[in-house]
């Protein structure tokens, strides 16, 4: 696999690009922001972009979405129930006081346990609600792409509209929790972890 993460926009939002060697398609994962920078990444790497991949629909993963969809030709994808968020992306970056571009609607949803092929890789889909009704976390072999689900040393918060914690928690538990420990965390901001690292001591679990 090709892996590089950038760290975009004001919110510091880690955006990743998901090569395969072999085909040499990209996924893109959360392009909130600084769309130039993610063309570079895709052009450096060698790599043409097959699919757009939101974790989830809050403004600061969505924000690039309409720039880098029209500069690729990508397929755009989130799961269903966080779709009504696309819409609204430039009206909750203003109650930030920050600026973001709706998103055009989804070329289709992510769907629990279904498989992303990108070239010769899978990323298997885990609805992980709890921060966002439609909050999905990604696996590729050992690497975990977890959004704003789960952090190191910390989970998302659960005080926006339509997150509750409870069920973030029993998310994290169902899902990732039985990962292998060696599985790598690689969360929608801030440092990598590992599965065995968080179930030891991440505190909220």
């Amino acid at each position: 696999m090709i892996l590089e993460k950038l760290v975009v926009g004001p919110l510091q939002v880690n955006c990743y690009l998901v090569g395969c060697p072999e085909s040499h398609q990209a996924a893109v994962i959360d392009p909130g922001a600084d769309v130039a920078l993610i063309l570079a990444a895709l052009k450096r790497n060698g790599l043409s972009l097959k699919t757009i991949i939101n974790t989830h629909g809050h403004f600061d993963h969505i924000g690039g979405n309409r720039e880098l969809q029209q500069a690729t030709g990508a397929d755009l994808l989130i799961h269903e129930a966080d779709q009504p968020l696309l819409q609204q992306a430039s009206q909750h970056a203003s109650l930030y006081g920050l600026r973001a571009e709706n998103s055009p609607e989804p070329a289709g949803f992510l769907k629990d346990d279904s498989v992303v092929r990108v070239g010769e890789l899978e990323l298997k889909v885990l609805h992980t609600p709890g921060h966002s009704p439609g909050g999905a976390c990604l696996l590729c072999d050992d690497h975990l792409f977890s959004g704003d689900t789960l952090f190191a040393g910390s989970v998302g918060r659960t005080d926006l509209p339509g997150a509750d914690h409870r069920t973030l928690i029993d998310s994290i538990h169902r899902r990732l929790s039985i990962l292998p420990e060696n599985t790598q965390v690689h969360p929608g901001h801030g440092p990598d972890s590992l599965i065995g690292d968080e179930k030891r001591n991440n505190p909220f679990l």
